[in-house]
């Protein structure tokens, strides 16, 4: 086997795609150093949770400001590469960043409102604290609403970068590009998906293997920017495996959806969505009165 020859060969290949990231002004910004921001912002955003333990007494104002102005020079510049890189301008990159830093004590806000609904809607939960430490949504919520404000700002690379992080470790895909309201909750937080172009309102509530979804359609690119997943309105809970697709379905505010539903069309205020109804049947010898039955039926 000619090794040298087989990597000439394999360097051809690369050389005519775009699967590669050369260095110099081009250069994508690197996944590492986007992790690195996200993680120093996490920390701002929940001090002693994310990160290396409790905040010291009266530290406070210290911890938040070492991890915020450690990520802004590191944000500016991760931003001037992906301006770059996608045909933007560098220049606009130090404006991005520091907007973005104005926008940090909102975002906090917002995720208080999350982190709330997180609690009053698990009763299994037994304080804010154990939320933030221990359930995976708070992990996927944040770093949406991080990326989502990022997003808004016209940022290219990053914000998908950060989504695509907290993807790989819940198992949740929120596009940052989702309109989503406060008092936001994602009870197991496993398995949802969301796409660019949802519109969520406030205090909703998801179960795990939710997708809110655009239609399978031959347009690809060219949908790009237009409507194609589902508008929720406010107060509305969606039970485990559902599915709605498409950018015309609107769900009306204090609506329900059961679980194992596919849903295609919108449906008015104060519904209530059921799948139907299929009683499982258990094979075996005997029933409950131990008759020899080959199946009964719950």
């Amino acid at each position: 086997m000619d090794v040298r020859a087989s990597i000439g060969r394999l360097v051809e290949v690369l050389e005519k795609t775009e699967g590669w990231n050369p260095a110099g002004s081009q250069g994508l910004p690197s996944r590492e150093e986007a992790y690195e921001v996200l993680d120093l912002l996490l920390e701002a955003m929940l001090p002693g949770f994310h990160g290396s333990g409790p905040v010291p007494e009266g530290a406070l104002a210290a911890y938040v400001e070492i991890r915020v102005a450690r990520a802004l020079p590191l944000l500016t510049e991760l931003l001037s590469r992906s301006l770059l890189a996608t045909g933007g301008e560098a220049a606009h990159a130090q404006e991005i960043a520091r907007s973005y830093l104005s926008s940090l004590s909102q975002i906090r806000e917002i995720l208080e409102d999350d982190l709330q609904a997180a609690f009053q809607g698990d009763p299994a939960a037994r304080s804010v604290r154990e939320v933030i430490l221990a359930y995976p949504c708070v992990e996927v919520i944040a770093t949406y609403r991080l990326a989502n404000a990022l997003h808004r700002l016209g940022a290219p690379l990053v914000p998908r970068v950060w989504s695509e992080r907290a993807h790989s470790r819940t198992g949740c895909d929120i596009h940052p590009g989702a309109t989503i309201g406060r008092g936001f909750f994602i009870d197991h937080a496993t398995g949802v998906v969301i796409g660019e172009t949802t519109e969520i309102g406030d205090n909703v509530k998801l179960y795990q293997g939710v997708g809110l979804v655009a239609r399978s359609l031959a347009g690809g690119q060219q949908l790009r920017g237009k409507k194609r997943h589902p508008t929720i309105g406010d107060r509305v809970t969606i039970y485990a495996n559902v599915t709605i697709v498409g950018g015309d379905t609107n769900i009306g505010s204090d609506s329900t959806i059961g679980g194992n539903v596919w849903l295609a069309h919108s449906i008015p205020p104060g519904s209530l969505v059921q799948a139907p109804e299929i009683r499982p049947r258990v094979r075996g010898r005997t029933n409950r009165n131990g008759a020899n039955w080959s199946d009964w039926q719950i």
